[in-house]
């Protein structure tokens, strides 16, 4: 008997439904909206006649941009969602504000969202394909595959590489979608940081180690990922100062000298050199943080191809 092929998952909220095969056609799907923007014209009808809504009720500036380029390239009208310009700071609850721009015909939704689980609500009250752009602390999809596809372009395949996130996991949405993602595509994790920006719940996960030494966290990396200290999420006690922890955890050439003579390096943005990350590392041969960038557009075209037109 034929085993029954799990049903394509019509949301991007977190990873949970998404299988190995799956996540792997989608960013080989990426090659192909790479090639699209190499074109003089970088745009595809693919999702003509489509609307697509970033909802962003938090801040923004690279995540959004890439995703309303991505959207754009493929045709699809776009209406841009700012908590702060709309009736939400009228009081207006977040599922009103979505049972209203749904009434606008709106066919999928990008979410961005300060709490976490925002993304589920309104894939509930909406009931229209949403892909999560970061909720609070939780989940930020999107920016794990292109960390992922970053590293697959350089090496070829996930299997079998070591990728090491050193910095604030505890606040960090795109260390746990790595966490959850990597291990999917063969790839081992190690997490690292201060013990208190370290969450030992992480280590259930598969595939992942945590520790708070960098020197034993990037020993034999193929990629290694500094995080930024998300201080404006942060009450206070989790450090004893910026000059210790950048004396310990800052990713720089000493450090990286433990790593694979080829690693590379990642940041996922905004960066602040010479705190997580050395100026001159940011900045290096090695460093392959605009290539992330490049990479947004392609992968979150792959990601609304998936969801609105490639279905069985």
């Amino acid at each position: 008997m034929t085993a029954a092929v799990p049903p394509r998952p019509r949301h991007l909220l977190d990873f949970e439904g998404w299988t190995p095969e799956r996540l792997t056609a989608l960013l080989d799907n990426a090659d192909t909206m790479n090639q699209v923007l190499e074109r003089p014209v970088k745009k595809v009808p693919a999702l003509q006649g489509l609307t697509v809504c970033t909802a962003f009720f938090e801040n923004s500036t690279r995540t959004r941009i890439s995703f309303e380029l991505a959207a754009r390239r493929m045709s699809a009208d776009v209406v841009s969602f700012a908590a702060g310009n709309s009736s939400v700071s009228k009081g207006e609850s977040l599922r009103d504000t979505i049972e209203v721009l749904t009434a606008y015909k709106v066919d999928a939704y990008i979410v961005r969202h300060a709490a976490a689980g925002a993304a589920h609500l309104v894939a509930r009250y909406s009931g229209k394909p949403v892909i999560n752009a970061g909720d609070g602390r939780r989940a930020h999809p999107t920016q794990a595959l292109l960390d992922a596809y970053t590293v697959r372009q350089e090496f070829g395949s996930l299997e079998g590489k070591t990728v090491a996130i050193i910095g604030d996991i505890r606040h960090s949405r795109v260390a746990r979608s790595n966490a959850e993602l990597l291990p999917k595509l063969g790839a081992k994790v190690i997490l690292c940081g201060p013990a208190t920006l370290l969450p030992a719940d992480l280590a259930a996960l598969p595939g992942v180690t945590l520790t708070t030494n960098p020197r034993e966290a990037v020993r034999g990396a193929h990629a290694v990922m500094a995080l930024r200290l998300q201080s404006e999420r942060m009450s206070g006690g989790y450090l004893g100062s910026l000059q210790e922890y950048a004396d310990t955890y800052q990713v720089n050439e000493r450090l990286l000298a433990e790593a694979e003579a080829g690693a590379i390096v990642l940041h996922p943005g905004p960066m602040n050199r010479d705190l997580e990350i050395s100026a001159d590392t940011a900045d290096s041969e090695r460093s392959r943080v605009l290539k992330q960038v490049e990479n947004g557009q392609a992968v979150r075209m792959s990601v609304l191809y998936h969801l609105l037109v490639g279905r069985e």
